[in-house]
């Protein structure tokens, strides 16, 4: 079962907008409101467990460069673990992040329904 609620906000003075992605017993559930419920759970089954519960290693390098002031914080369950997860844009290992995950997050600026 995945039930995760993201919250996004475009910038610190924008308001917040909550999305949310349902999925179990086969399928994407009625009170899925992503923009794009199939590619959003393809995203997360794909990249999820990675992302969410990363194992401990070697420090990164990230390289220095700024994508934005988008945030996005994801709550809830994935395959009965507890996801508490924020999603920045603030260096290029956080901007990796973010484009895994953008179809649950929305596009590489953070505006669900941009291209």
């Amino acid at each position: 079962m995945i039930d995760l609620t993201i919250r996004l906000r475009e910038d610190p003075e924008s308001p917040e907008r909550v999305f949310r992605l349902v999925a179990g017993g086969g399928g994407i559930q009625p009170a899925t409101t992503v923009t794009d419920p199939g590619a959003a759970l393809a995203a997360v089954e794909k990249y999820g467990e990675d992302i969410f519960f990363p194992r401990p290693g070697p420090p990164k390098l990230c390289t220095q460069q700024y994508g934005g002031p988008q945030v996005a914080v994801v709550t809830g369950t994935f395959h009965g673990r507890t996801v508490e997860s924020v999603f920045t844009r603030t260096d290029g290992c956080e901007i990796s992040r973010w484009k895994a995950m953008a179809p649950l997050l929305g596009s590489a600026g953070g505006a669900f329904g941009a291209t």
